[in-house]
C-alpha cells in the first residue's frame, strides 16, 4: 500500500511541490497504520487458519506461535515502508543504505547473542526481527524529523487527515497489485503440503522460493528506481525521459535475468547445497531447475513494467491485470496440468509460469502503447 507514495511523492517531487511530500507521508502513515490493525487477526489466528488450509498440525502450531511474536514487526511496517518511499522519491537512497547497513550489523550481533549464546531458538529469531525492524524505523525517523529533509518535512500538519479516502483507494490498489504478485508462487508451498513425500517437497520448494526471493531483491530495486524515476519525470512534464528510464531499466534487468537463468540452469545442485545436505531434497531442487530458472527470468522483466505502472498511477488497472493473469489463467492452468494431466507439482508450476507470461505481455503492451508525451 505504501507504493501509492511512489506515485504521489514522485510526481510531487518532479513538479517541485516539496511541501506536499510531507503531507503525503503523514497521510500514508494514518492509512497504513489503521490498515495494519485490520490485518492483526491474521497473526492472532494464524494457527487455526493454517489448519483450515490443511497444513500439518505441528507446522500450524509452531507458525501460530511465531506469528504472535512477529506482531511488533508487523506494526513497524507502516512506518518503515512509508518513510522508505518518502526518501526514495527524493533520491536519498544513500541514507536508506546506511540505515539498512547499520541495522544489518546490529541484527547479526543480536542473532549471535540470542540464538547461539542464549539458545532462544525460532522464537528468538522472531524477537530479533522485531527489534531490528524498529531500530531501522527509528533511524529513518530521526533522519527525516531532525533536519534531513528540510524542504519536504516541515512538521506535522492537519492536512494529513484531508483526502484520506482518495489516498486509501490508491493505496489499496497498490497493495492489491503487489499482493497478487507476492503470494502467487507461495501457492506452490501450500499445495506441496497436500502431496506425497510432503517433507521433501516442502523443503525443496522452500529452497526454490528462497532463491527466488534472494534474486528478486535486484529486480525489486529496479522496480523502486523505475517507479520513482518515471514519477519524477512525469511530474516534471518530461515524458520522453520517463520512457528512456524505463528502457534502460528493462535492458539491465533482462541482462541480469539471462545471467541468473544460466547460473540456475548450470548449477542447480550447487545452489541447493547452500541450504541442505539432504540428497532427496537436492535431487528434487535439481528437477525444478528449469522451472526455477524460467521463473527468475520472468521475475526480472516484470518488476520494471510494474515500476512504470506505479510511477504512472496505473495501480488499479494493473491489479485487475494481475488478478486475471495469475488467478484466472495461471492457477486454473496449473490445476489442469497438475491434477487433470497428473503432472503434479511440476504441472502446477508450469501453469503458474504461463500466468506470469500473460501478465508480462499485457503490461508490456500497456507500456508500449502509453502516450508518454501530450
Amino acid at each position: 500500500m505504501a507504493s501509492a507514495l511512489e506515485t504521489l511523492c514522485g510526481q510531487a517531487y518532479g513538479a517541485k511541490q516539496y511541501t506536499l511530500l510531507g503531507v503525503y507521508l503523514q497521510r500514508s502513515l494514518v492509512v497504513l497504520f489503521l490498515s495494519s490493525l485490520v490485518l492483526l487477526p491474521l497473526f492472532v489466528f494464524a494457527e487455526p487458519i493454517l489448519e483450515f488450509l490443511g497444513q500439518p498440525e505441528a507446522v500450524a502450531k509452531l507458525t501460530g506461535k511465531v506469528a504472535i511474536w512477529l506482531i511488533p514487526m508487523h506494526l513497524s511496517f507502516p512506518f518503515q515502508f512509508t518513510m522508505l518511499r518518502f526518501l526514495q522519491c527524493q533520491l536519498k537512497t544513500v541514507v536508506i543504505a546506511w540505515v539498512s547497513a547499520g541495522t544489518l550489523a546490529l541484527h547479526v550481533v543480536l542473532c549471535w547473542i540470542f540464538l547461539y549464546k542464549l539458545g532462544f531458538g525460532i522464537l528468538g529469531t522472531a524477537l530479533i526481527l522485531d527489534i531490528s525492524w524498529w531500530i531501522s524505523v527509528l533511524g529513518l525517523l530521526a533522519y527525516i524529523v531532525f533536519g534531513g529533509c528540510p524542504h519536504s518535512w516541515t512538521g506535522f500538519s492537519m492536512q494529513a487527515f484531508v483526502g484520506l479516502w482518495d489516498f486509501l483507494k490508491l493505496a489499496v490498489a497498490s497493495g492489491v497489485m503487489l499482493l497478487l504478485e507476492n503470494i502467487y508462487f507461495r501457492v506452490l508451498v501450500i499445495v506441496s503440503g497436500h502431496m506425497n513425500n510432503t517433507e521433501v517437497a516442502v523443503n525443496a520448494l522452500s529452497i526454490c522460493i528462497t532463491i527466488i526471493g534472494w534474486e528478486s531483491m535486484i529486480p525489486l530495486g529496479f522496480l523502486a528506481a523505475t517507479g520513482v524515476r518515471v514519477a519524477n519525470e512525469l511530474g516534471a512534464g518530461n515524458g520522453n525521459r520517463a520512457k528512456f528510464a524505463m528502457k534502460v531499466a528493462l535492458l539491465n534487468t533482462l541482462a541480469l535475468g539471462i545471467l541468473f537463468w544460466s547460473i540456475v540452469t548450470v548449477f542447480p545442485d550447487k545452489l541447493s547445497m547452500i541450504f541442505t545436505s539432504s540428497i532427496p531434497v537436492i535431487k528434487m531442487v535439481g528437477g525444478f531447475a528449469f522451472l526455477l530458472a524460467t521463473t527468475i527470468l520472468c521475475n526480472c522483466v516484470q518488476p520494471v513494467l510494474s515500476g512504470v505502472a506505479v510511477g504512472s498511477g496505473w495501480q488499479a488497472l494493473v491489479a485487475y491485470v494481475n488478478l486475471g493473469s495469475y488467478y484466472l489463467v495461471g492457477v486454473p492452468l496449473g490445476i489442469f496440468f497438475g491434477w487433470s494431466l497428473n503432472f503434479g507439482l511440476t504441472g502446477l508450476w508450469y501453469g503458474m509460469i504461463m500466468g506470469t507470461v500473460v501478465q508480462t505481455l499485457i503490461l508490456a503492451s500497456m507500456t508500449i502503447r502509453c502516450q508518454w508525451t501530450i
